[in-house]
C-alpha cells in the first residue's frame, strides 16, 4: 500500500502555510477583534480566567489542516492497495427493442432487465470495471467502461424502450468490443428476449471468438409470452443459449421477479490486483466538516470573552 499524487505540482502550495502562520499571529498581536483587543490579553485573561492564545491556536491548527487537505485534494491524492476485483471487464448490453416492453415479467421485461443488471453490478467487487450499452436496430453507448459502480447503475436506470425497428445483435457486439478494446479479459452480459431479427447468429459467434469476448446471456421473458403493441412476444431461449455456450459463457433465464435476484457469482472470476482509490472527494468532505468545527470553535471563543 502506498500513496501517490496525480498533480504533484499543486504541492508547492504547501509553502503558503508558513505565511498563514505569520499573518495569523500578526493579526492576533496587532488587529483588534470585534469582541476583544488582543493587546489587552493579559488583563482579560486575569479577569476571565481564560487562555485566549491557546484557543486561537486551536483555530490556527484547524486552518492548517484545512489548507493541507485542500492542497492534497487538488493534488489528486490517491491510495494504491491490493484489491480483490473481477478478472474480467464487462459490458452490460440491454435489449431496448419494442418486444422488451412485454409484461410477462412485471412491470415489463426491460424494467426487469435493468433490475437484473443492477443486481449483477452490486455483486461486482469494488474496483471491477464495466460499461453499459443499449441496443435495438442500433446500438447506443450509455456508459463507457469505468470502475464507478454508481455511475454504471445510473446509466442502466436511464435506458428506455426505443422505437427503432429490429434487434441488431451484431452491432451490439461490435459496440461492446469497441468499449472493451483496452481491457485484458473481456465479457459481455447480454440481457434480451432473444428476438434477434437483424444479422446472422453464426457471424456474431465467430466475431466474438475472434476478439476473445465471452458472452453471458440472460433471457428476459416467459415461454408463454407477453403482450406488446404488435401482439404476443415469446422469449427465444435457444438463440441465447447458443450464443452463450458457443463463446464459453453462461446462460441464465429470468422469467419471474423471484429469478431477478439470482446469483451471478459464477461469472465473476476474482483476482487480486493493485487498485487505486482517489481520496480527493473524501478530503473535500473532511474539509467541510473541519470548517464547520472551526466556525463552532470561533463562536465558543467569542462567547467565552
Amino acid at each position: 500500500m502506498y500513496f501517490n499524487f496525480t498533480y504533484p505540482e499543486y504541492l508547492y502550495l504547501l509553502f503558503s502555510i508558513p505565511f498563514l502562520i505569520f499573518f495569523y499571529f500578526y493579526n492576533i498581536k496587532n488587529v483588534g477583534g470585534r469582541s476583544v483587543k488582543f493587546a489587552n490579553y493579559e488583563a482579560i485573561a486575569r479577569v476571565k480566567g481564560i487562555d485566549l492564545y491557546s484557543k486561537n491556536i486551536n483555530v490556527l491548527i484547524l486552518d492548517i489542516i484545512i489548507v493541507v487537505a485542500l492542497i492534497f485534494s487538488l493534488s489528486g491524492l490517491t491510495l494504491y492497495k491490493e484489491m480483490t476485483v473481477s478478472s474480467f471487464s464487462f459490458v452490460i448490453a440491454v435489449d431496448s427493442s419494442e418486444s422488451m416492453g412485454a409484461t410477462d415479467i412485471l412491470p415489463s421485461r426491460i424494467s426487469a432487465a435493468k433490475d437484473t443488471a443492477t443486481n449483477f453490478i452490486n455483486l461486482l467487487p469494488e474496483g471491477s470495471r464495466a460499461g453499459v450499452i443499449s441496443f435495438s436496430g442500433n446500438s447506443y453507448v450509455e456508459q463507457e467502461v469505468t470502475d464507478n459502480k454508481q455511475i454504471i447503475k445510473t446509466a442502466l436506470n436511464k435506458i428506455e424502450l426505443t422505437t427503432t425497428g429490429g434487434t441488431d445483435l451484431y452491432e451490439a457486439l461490435s459496440t461492446s468490443s469497441f468499449l472493451l478494446k483496452n481491457e485484458d479479459n473481456k465479457a459481455v452480459i447480454l440481457l434480451s428476449d432473444g428476438q434477434i431479427n437483424i444479422g446472422n447468429l453464426d457471424e456474431v459467434i465467430q466475431d466474438a471468438l475472434k476478439k476473445g469476448i465471452t458472452i453471458h446471456t440472460i433471457a428476459m421473458g416467459t415461454v408463454e409470452g407477453g403482450s406488446t403493441g404488435f401482439g404476443i412476444s415469446k422469449v427465444d431461449e435457444d438463440t441465447l443459449k447458443s450464443l452463450a455456450y458457443s463463446t464459453g459463457g453462461k446462460f441464465f433465464a429470468v422469467n419471474s421477479k423471484e429469478k431477478m435476484g439470482q446469483s451471478f457469482n459464477e461469472i465473476i472470476p476474482l483476482t487480486t490486483k493493485l487498485g487505486a482509490v482517489n481520496l480527493s472527494f473524501i478530503l473535500i468532505i473532511a474539509t467541510l466538516v473541519l470548517f464547520i468545527l472551526r466556525q463552532f470553535l470561533i463562536s465558543v471563543i467569542r462567547i467565552s470573552i
